[in-house]
């Protein structure tokens, strides 16, 4: 007798990991796109584009008063801050392998930095502590996480070539930092651009930074004002690597410190008051015992939590990944329509000058602005907000891509045809792309639940809620929410992007 010999046919056309991701992502983005609030409510969207167009296209840089004040303060907090964070965050990469650092670390980078300021704003007002605090606290976090990845990346055995009896500060110093010196000095840079945007940002909530005037030009219909704070705020970022030169820091840093504008008198009972009583639940208030937690308040206090998160934590979670979930499917497809137009491999010099312009105008604006400025031309839904986020992100992803696709050596049988290119090029970029997508995912959710400050209902709305009604206990536990929802992304992101390699400047 003779052995049966099994042979195993290939599945043609078997579909990849990623493929399927990618399915996977679309079936759920277009689930979630039912059930979002995409109506277009605006009266004349139309008209009201060509105004803000002619803006742009005319803008008055005299309209603001302050203005140099406003840009100067703009670059003042994130310079402060990202110094800051760099204080505390770096240290902490040290030992960011301990789970209690890490778990702590992520808790903190996950509550977005227009939430801290709220916070902040309770105990010091509009005052620099509360726009560098707001910085400082999330991008330290975030220097401890990425600093610690850029580290183990570091070959281990230099350490041995030392001389003998190298104290351990030198040997690690020398023997690990010393080699990814240039990878930590490039991601400072890139923080300190976000800290540029987030800086904008916090003008919302009435700091004073390019933000808090835009606003109000817009707001007020002044688009030939809020043109030229765009314009200068695109010019602030796209000119960044001229200004922003390592020998000047110092002095910046020095100006920064002498021209920060007056800080208030910070009143201790006030603080104290704040932690120790406005935090608390109000059936917690005053208990100054453990004696004093009877039946009674422990009851009350699981009604109080379940009525949060029956009324506000779980719609506002729901709101939130829906919104962010179609951002991100709207993210991957607009990165696939537009990297064949700033490819060097099939487009001319000047086509790809004019697409990496538009990209960089994109990728400069923070989200939050961009939905502002959307919401007042199609009206207060979801779709602003998924449109602001896609544009950004996308412009980011393209940008990071086309680095790696302009070195890409193609065949000698290719041709800059769209055909050639989604045979020979873009299926080597796809991985890269869609682990990019999937690692700024967490971003786009933390961005997402602050378009809540404009009116969409996802947690952001609940949260600037509780501020507005001064139940500072409520926002506190919806901020936890937040972060514990940020955290459990971005746990599923890594478990996607487990053996993938992602440039560390996309986080």
């Amino acid at each position: 007798m003779f052995a049966k010999t099994v042979v195993s046919k290939a599945v043609p056309y078997a579909l990849g990991y990623w493929q399927k991701m990618t399915i996977g992502l679309w079936l759920l983005a277009c689930g979630c796109f039912m059930l979002a609030d995409t109506e277009v409510i605006a009266l004349e969207p139309w008209s009201e584009l060509g105004h803000m167009l002619l803006g742009v296209l005319q803008p008055d840089f005299f309209a603001t008063e302050y203005l140099l004040e406003a840009l100067w303060q703009t670059v003042s907090f994130a310079l402060l801050g990202v110094c800051a964070g760099l204080l505390w965050g770096a240290p902490l990469a040290l030992v960011y392998h301990k789970p209690w650092v890490a778990a702590f670390c992520a808790f903190i980078r996950a509550i977005h930095e227009i939430f801290w300021a709220l916070l902040f704003l309770q105990l010091f007002g509009l005052s620099p502590v509360t726009g560098i605090l707001a910085i400082a606290l999330p991008f330290g976090a975030t220097f401890a996480r990425v600093f610690h990845d850029i580290i183990s990346l570091a070959p281990a055995d230099t350490g041995q070539n030392l001389p003998a009896g190298t104290d351990m500060l030198s040997r690690y110093v020398f023997g690990r930092i010393v080699h990814v010196s240039g990878q930590l000095q490039a991601y400072i840079r890139y923080r300190f651009e976000c800290a540029l945007r987030s800086s904008a940002v916090l003008g919302f909530v009435g700091m004073p930074t390019l933000g808090f005037y835009l606003e109000s030009a817009f707001k007020q219909g002044q688009y030939h004002q809020g043109g030229a704070l765009l314009i200068l705020f695109v010019l602030l970022i796209g000119s960044i690597s001229y200004w922003c030169r390592a020998r000047l820091l110092p002095l910046y840093l020095l100006l920064a410190l002498v021209f920060l504008p007056e800080l208030p008198a910070i009143d201790g009972h006030l603080i104290w008051r704040f932690l120790s009583q406005d935090i608390w639940p109000p059936m917690l208030q005053g208990v100054s015992h453990l004696e004093q937690l009877d039946l009674q308040r422990l009851n009350a206090l699981g009604s109080w939590l379940f009525t949060l998160l029956e009324k506000q934590a779980l719609p506002g979670i729901f709101a939130t990944l829906i919104l962010a979930l179609v951002a991100l499917a709207m993210t991957h497809v607009l990165t696939l329509l537009w990297l064949p137009l700033v490819s060097r491999k099939l487009r001319g010099k000047w086509t790809v000058f004019g697409g990496k312009a538009m990209l960089l105008v994109l990728r400069s604006l923070p989200e939050y602005l961009l939905a502002f400025v959307l919401m007042l031309l199609l009206g207060p839904s979801m779709l602003p907000a998924m449109l602001a986020l896609a544009l950004h992100n996308a412009a980011l992803l393209i940008f990071l891509t086309t680095r790696q696709s302009d070195k890409l050596v193609v065949s000698a049988q290719f041709s800059p045809k769209l055909d050639n290119y989604f045979y020979e090029i873009l299926p080597r970029l796809y991985p890269g792309v869609m682990a990019l997508l999937f690692y700024r995912f967490e971003v786009i959710l933390r961005e997402t639940a602050i378009f809540g400050m404009l009116g969409i209902a996802t947690l952001g709305f609940y949260i600037d809620s509780q501020f507005v009604e001064i139940r500072f206990a409520g926002a506190l536990v919806l901020m936890c929410f937040t972060a514990m929802m940020n955290i459990g992304v971005d746990a599923l992101g890594r478990k996607i992007l487990k053996g993938q390699k992602v440039p560390l400047l996309g986080c």
